[in-house]
């Protein structure tokens, strides 16, 4: 199984937003980028990854999971890119910052830390435990 991080600005999509989307979910929608793309692609049913508010907040603060694997995304004009689709899973009882993440030794080959403005990202097994715990689960 693999893991993920989902970088969504709180402005325009919550963790809040998330969760009230409930056990039907969302797509996940309006990724250009094609490193991206290809997490996306690579993503299998029930796969669980990060919510990370970013800009705002700056911060992982729950777990989704993929409930729809890679299919064409409608906003997209070019017929280049696609989407899946999560539901939220679990809130993280306390949100796990950027610095505090930037400041764990173990964690300075995270993707977060060396290429933050990747909106879709793989996260290693060792990764998602120490974040898990240093969130609080």
């Amino acid at each position: 199984m693999a893991y993920w991080l989902y970088k969504s600005e709180p402005s325009v999509w919550s963790w809040d937003d998330q969760v009230a989307a409930g056990e039907a979910g969302t797509y996940w929608n309006g990724v250009r980028n094609h490193v991206a793309r290809k997490n996306l692609e690579a993503m299998r049913l029930g796969e669980q990854g990060f919510f990370y508010h970013s800009n705002e907040g700056k911060a992982v603060v729950g777990i989704v999971a993929v409930i729809r694997t890679y299919y064409p995304d409608h906003t997209d004009e070019s017929g280049r890119f696609g989407m899946v689709d999560l539901k939220a899973v679990q809130a993280l009882p306390r949100p796990v910052t950027l610095e505090a993440i930037k400041a764990e030794p173990a964690l300075r080959e995270m993707v977060l830390v060396n290429n933050s403005r990747l909106s879709v990202q793989p996260v290693s097994e060792a990764e998602w435990a120490l974040v898990r715990r240093m969130g609080g689960l």
